[in-house]
């Protein structure tokens, strides 16, 4: 009996064995056909795309395809979904969660970082963006082309793609909005494989839908942004505050208080801790002297000194927080290890705000891998991200004063960095109320299941993204372990 059972077992391995191979030489077989690269194993090329950014969650695809055209995009995707795989685009491969790469095993992976053209039109100053571009290579070109930019991310390697479909937030956002904000137009392939155009006017469903919950609905191949014209100058700085534990709660409330009601739209602006010291740092549109006079009332309440400026201009300030070469195309080989997690704040203040200096202090400074949080100023009545629409995009977060970044390097102890972490954001959150936080999702957090994760990063807005979801790829050809879930087609009588 026991020999019978171990051999119906062995031949059923050996089937879904021959099964999963058969599968795979059929999508290679079809990737092959429809004239699109393919990365061959082992080769330099596909051993650079296959690299996480995190180095704590690499996958093994079951393909990569280097798509250069919107036909190959298109061919390949076919294949994909021909053959039952999940199809995920990789524009930067720079998510936390290596969510580029599928963020589990077995995905099609669509490369799409070759693509990566950027076109200013002189008369009308509207970019045309191939979904494949980086951060730091868009920005180079806009100002090259014609003095131009848009407002987005500090981080040159990080592609457009995953950036600007989840929100897109930096150094110029108090100033003018976030990056999904400069979007007028987008090219998506959906799910059924027809392209579409979707802006305010053209598919305005589609085009709600990406703008905060993007990578669920289709792959964008190319994107229209309109600019603004670079300042002639900005000044970045730095501000050192000498907070200890009975000082912070007191700091952190001058500090909201200053963002809610006082803090220009010209100034940028984030509060930046490490175990060894703690900071303001941002980027002011403007001169020196007009930063100093921005900063005086803030330093006043905060006991902050202001420990270094410069002026220069626009590029010479991104490559300041880019700390890397600006201009980044293909190859892009940053790799760090590390667990990340985010929250979105309406404020951090009274027992909310005590929990979270109370773990930093208690805990934290004795914490001796490597950490940092940053508390981006994401809100306030001058900022440009609460003065957009909020009913044009599905960014959920607009409401929120904050975005707040936990970061600690997991080398060889994951499991107590993530708790660390999970402890220290859970000190903040108790003694909210749910409406008074979320999460951002371009700081995805690994630690939350799919139900967790659609409730934190789009909140109100779930209901009708899942509802389109289910309209626009039923069958979640675009799946991921957090991505949207299809809302359910009511059954009929």
């Amino acid at each position: 009996m026991h020999s019978k059972v171990a051999l119906c077992l062995g031949l059923l391995a050996s089937f879904s064995q021959g099964a999963f191979l058969n599968r795979r030489a059929a999508l290679e077989d079809c990737l092959s056909g429809s004239s699109t690269l393919v990365d061959e194993v082992g080769s330099d090329d596909y051993n650079r795309d296959i690299t996480p950014f995190n180095r704590r969650l690499p996958f093994k695809p079951a393909a990569i395809a280097v798509p250069t055209t919107v036909e190959q995009i298109k061919s390949a995707m076919a294949c994909g979904s021909k053959l039952g795989y999940k199809v995920t685009a990789k524009c930067g491969g720079h998510s936390y969660a290596s969510l580029g790469l599928g963020g589990e095993d077995g995905h099609l992976i669509l490369e799409l970082d070759r693509m990566n053209s950027v076109k200013l039109d002189k008369e009308t100053n509207i970019a045309t963006v191939d979904a494949g571009t980086r951060l730091g290579h868009l920005a180079a070109e806009l100002f090259a082309q014609g003095n131009r930019a848009i407002s987005h991310g500090t981080c040159p390697g990080v592609g457009i793609s995953g950036h600007v479909l989840h929100g897109g937030f930096g150094m110029s956002s108090h100033t003018h909005g976030l990056a999904l904000d400069w979007v007028i137009g987008m090219n998506v392939l959906l799910a059924n494989g027809t392209l579409v155009h979707a802006s305010e006017t053209e598919n305005k469903d589609v085009y709600w839908g990406l703008l905060g919950a993007g990578s669920n609905f289709g792959i964008v191949t190319s994107y229209e942004l309109k600019t603004f014209e670079a300042p002639a100058n900005v000044t970045w700085f730095v501000v050192n505050l000498p907070w200890k534990k009975n000082t912070t709660v007191a700091g952190l409330e001058a500090l909201e208080d200053y963002a809610l009601n006082t803090q220009p739209s010209e100034l940028n602006m984030r509060l930046y801790a490490t175990r060894q010291f703690t900071q303001l740092e941002g980027s002011y549109h403007g001169n020196r002297t007009d930063l100093e006079a921005a900063l005086e009332p803030l330093l006043n309440k905060t006991g902050g000194r202001l420990a270094a400026a410069q002026t220069v201009n626009w590029i010479r300030g991104l490559e300041h927080f880019a700390t890397m070469k600006l201009n980044q195309t293909y190859p892009y080989t940053q790799q760090e290890e590390f667990y990340g997690k985010s929250l979105e704040l309406k404020g951090l203040n009274g027992t909310a705000a005590k929990g979270f200096a109370d773990y930093w202090f208690d805990v934290a400074k004795n914490e001796t891998a490597h950490w940092y949080i940053q508390l981006d100023i994401h809100g306030g009545k001058n900022s440009a991200v609460w003065k957009a629409d909020s009913k044009l995009t599905s960014y959920v977060h607009r409401d929120k004063l904050y975005i707040l970044q936990f970061y600690i390097t997991t080398s060889g102890a994951p499991e107590k960095g993530i708790k660390f972490v999970n402890d220290w954001s859970s000190a903040t959150t108790t003694p909210l109320v749910a409406s008074d936080w979320g999460m951002y999702f371009n700081y995805p957090d690994t630690n939350l299941n799919r139900t967790r994760a659609q409730e934190m990063y789009w909140g109100s807005n779930l209901g009708k993204l899942q509802k389109l979801k289910g309209e626009l790829d039923p069958h979640e050809l675009f799946y991921y372990p957090v991505s949207l879930s299809p809302a359910q087609k009511p059954e009929l009588a």
